[in-house]
């Protein structure tokens, strides 16, 4: 079994940043718009390499959005640079109108996402974004767990046809996945082999997911764990595979219970394969300021709760037969 360790943390911003230059030295159609976060978004690199092709729009993420959509008619490919909570909930209207419902080729990169905001308090710590993108039609959204698989992502979207809504961090988190010249938006990846409950994990709570499997491990609970990196297209295949093996499930992710991963895969469950299911996220709640690790265990985001929430499945999947 192979047991999951890191030896660095970065924050996922950075990977983001990393793979917005490489792409850029890739594909010259690759343009960045910021919302005066170029800094924050780990943009800087990109902007002094390539100058004619960065735009700073100002605190104008509406603007950004339709000059965004704009750009695309000509075949360029923009990727748009705010906060999370600017880029999803100020300018949703913008977002529906002229990228998601035209299907127009805009990367949406989200960064300083969920709880983890920390401590610039429940304003900026947007948990329903997930919701909001993966409702929209054409909408693909993307929320990966790590450096390297944060490049990769940003990378991948370039070559991706459509409007991309991917999501990342301000925290430094480990980093534990190799570095892949490849990313598959869609197909959903196996961490950890088990034959009795599955944890299905997206972003930063993936490695979370890996620490509570190492814990039930060594109470002899085998578990499987897989990262659930695009939230839409879901893969159905790998989640009801899973389940027919184990029986039960938990979800976890850095968002709130209602619209996000938890309430894509009780979904596809309730349709093809009736099991088991708890939910690890935040449940009808806004945050607060506060250091980042502590918000997450305040509200259920921790290891321990994973935990809890494993031998929940369990016990009721055992109370089925």
């Amino acid at each position: 079994m192979i047991r999951y360790t890191y030896t660095e943390k970065k924050d996922t911003r950075s990977g983001f940043g990393a793979g917005l230059l490489e792409v850029g030295s890739q594909n010259t159609d690759v343009v960045g718009l910021c919302a005066d976060l170029m800094g924050s978004l780990k943009m800087d690199a990109f902007q002094k390499k390539f100058p004619d092709r960065f735009f700073q729009v100002g605190i104008a993420e509406a603007n950004m959005m339709g000059i965004a959509a704009g750009m695309t008619i000509g075949g360029t490919i923009p990727y748009t640079g705010t906060f999370a909570n600017f880029s999803t909930g100020r300018v949703y209207d913008q977002i529906r109108q002229s990228i998601a419902y035209s299907n127009k080729n805009v990367k949406i990169c989200a960064s300083h996402a969920g709880l983890t905001l920390g401590e610039d308090g429940a304003t900026h710590q947007i948990l329903e974004d997930i919701g909001m993108m993966k409702m929209l039609p054409n909408m693909t959204v993307i929320n990966p767990c790590d450096y390297n698989q944060t490049k990769a992502a940003t990378i991948a979207i370039a070559s991706y046809e459509g409007p991309v809504y991917l999501r990342f961090g301000r925290p430094k988190v480990p980093v534990f996945t190799p570095e892949v010249p490849t990313f598959e938006i869609g197909k959903a990846i196996k961490f950890i082999e088990g034959n009795e409950v599955s944890i299905f994990a997206t972003g930063h709570m993936v490695y979370h997911a890996i620490e509570a499997e190492a814990i039930l491990a060594e109470k002899g609970i085998s578990v499987e764990v897989i990262n659930i990196h695009t939230i839409k297209p879901l893969d159905t295949d790998a989640i009801l595979d899973s389940v027919a093996k184990t029986g039960c499930a938990v979800t976890a992710e850095e968002h709130q219970i209602n619209g996000g991963l938890g309430d894509s895969i009780a979904q596809t469950l309730s349709r093809y394969y009736p099991t088991p299911l708890e939910y690890v996220g935040v449940y009808d709640q806004f945050g607060e300021s506060g250091k980042p690790i502590e918000l997450l265990e305040k509200y259920g985001l921790s290891v321990q709760k994973i935990i809890e929430k494993a031998i929940i499945a369990l016990e009721r999947k055992f109370r089925r037969k």
